[in-house]
């Protein structure tokens, strides 16, 4: 799936690097945290999350992710999308929840991280 096709899914807003719309993604990650992004994911990815700094960024950047997207219709600190035309990695936002964002882009065939049972000693 193409970053513009994301967008479409999305209904989101453009807030940089729009004509990086021909980039591919293969899968998604959904997560405010950064250190799950780092552990979990791989190029190729896109990140879906709701914070707004410019860690968002600086994590996409280290795993060379081909786009962000920041739910609930958070719009990134300033620095943050200075960062991203820096980087010219495209950034979206979209009014969905994290919750939404991620079952609209599943049901139009964006695959899920794949994680692995890490060591399957889970007890509740």
């Amino acid at each position: 799936m193409t970053v513009k096709e994301i967008a479409q899914v999305l209904d989101a807003q453009w807030l940089c690097c729009q004509e990086e719309g021909d980039r591919v993604v293969h899968t998604a990650f959904a997560s405010d945290m950064m250190s799950d992004v780092l552990a979990y994911v791989q190029e190729d990815t896109l990140l879906l999350t709701g914070l707004v700094n410019d860690q968002s960024i600086r994590t996409a950047e280290m795993l060379d992710l081909p786009c962000v997207v920041y739910v609930r219709g958070k719009n990134p600190h300033r620095q943050t999308i200075e960062r991203a035309i820096l980087l010219g990695m495209p950034a979206l936002s979209t009014q969905y929840t994290m919750f939404e964002a991620c079952g609209r882009l599943y049901a139009a065939g964006l695959a899920a991280v794949e994680i692995e049972d890490l060591d399957g000693d889970f007890e509740l």
